[in-house]
């Protein structure tokens, strides 16, 4: 089965009140899922907004189905394609050997990686009229004002 996830987090202030949208199409359904912290980042949302997209998906589908998720976060997608691997073999350390920031939140995200054989990491551009990338803006949103 192929599965598709559109990820969005933002905040109001950087830090401040943070929203998370995603949706997951699968099977001809729609799933959205969206929630937020009082004060957070903005990569905070954007990474929780993946985690909670593939927990969600670990949670109803099999790892063997092929997963694509489409971040409009160019440090979500380049930081699980590509930066991690040199984190983890720095012990977590950044070019700069600094702790790697959002640490918690990597780990985790991996963690869920692991668990789909055939996953995809996909950028788009953020408020470019793609339908599942504005809904998802649109629940992050929603959270933001929750919180505020």
């Amino acid at each position: 089965m192929e599965i598709v996830i559109y990820t969005d987090g933002g905040c109001s202030g950087n830090p401040g009140p943070g929203g998370w949208g995603s949706v997951v199409l699968a099977n001809g359904s729609e799933t959205r899922l969206s929630g937020g912290e009082k004060n957070t980042t903005n990569n905070r949302m954007e990474l929780t907004a993946a985690i909670e997209a593939l927990k969600f998906s670990a949670a109803n589908f099999s790892s063997s189905d092929d997963i694509s998720v489409f971040s409009d976060s160019q440090y979500v997608k380049n930081g699980i394609t590509s930066w991690i691997k040199s984190w983890k073999a720095k012990g977590w350390k950044n070019a700069a050997k600094q702790p790697v920031k959002n640490q918690d939140l990597w780990m985790e995200l991996d963690s869920l990686a692991q668990k789909f054989s055939d996953l995809k990491w996909n950028w788009v551009k953020g408020h470019a009229g793609i339908k599942y990338n504005e809904i998802c803006d649109s629940l992050c949103g929603m959270e933001i004002e929750k919180r505020k």
